[in-house]
């Protein structure tokens, strides 16, 4: 029976690799909440980001249900970055009927800095289509980060 793979994750923590190489070992498909903004609405959406963020999230979770229904696994990589939205996912595809699992990528903040650093290098290159991580994104993150802890059931891989 096919199921959903959640990635939870700081930003730069590896998701979008590791979705990557789940991909490498299954007939799964990955949706991208990033991927999704990026394409429709480009890197400036200003005081409204958070707004289509929670849009795109509600319209991945409906394309997740059709294709896992469909019979594909599916790989979801949209950070879960607070308990809450765990909760809510793991019970929006619970009472689907679908089988659900969230990885959570955890790295050092020494390691994360770094990754910053070398995303942020790229942008500025020219080498990739991510979002630049200024200082102002680095706050909000940490402010709205919350480590998942051992009752949520996720699955650590460490990165």
């Amino acid at each position: 029976m096919a199921k959903v793979i959640m990635l939870c994750g700081k930003l730069c923590s590896g998701k979008s690799s590791y979705a990557n190489a789940l991909l490498a070992d299954s007939d799964a498909v990955i949706l991208s909440v990033d991927e999704l903004m990026t394409c429709l609405l480009g890197k400036e959406t200003g005081e409204m980001h958070d707004e289509y963020v929670r849009r795109s999230i509600q319209y991945l979770y409906r394309k997740t249900a059709d294709i896992v229904h469909a019979g594909a696994d599916v790989i979801l990589d949209n950070g879960l970055w607070k308990r809450e939205e765990r909760s809510y996912a793991k019970e929006y595809f619970a009472s689907r009927g679908i089988d659900c699992e969230i990885h959570y990528l955890h790295i050092s903040n020494t390691e994360w800095e770094y990754r910053i650093s070398c995303r942020n290098a790229n942008v500025k290159a020219g080498k990739c289509n991510d979002y630049y991580v200024d200082d102002g994104l680095r706050r909000k993150f940490l402010s709205l980060f919350e480590e998942p802890t051992a009752d949520e059931g996720c699955i650590i891989i460490e990165g």
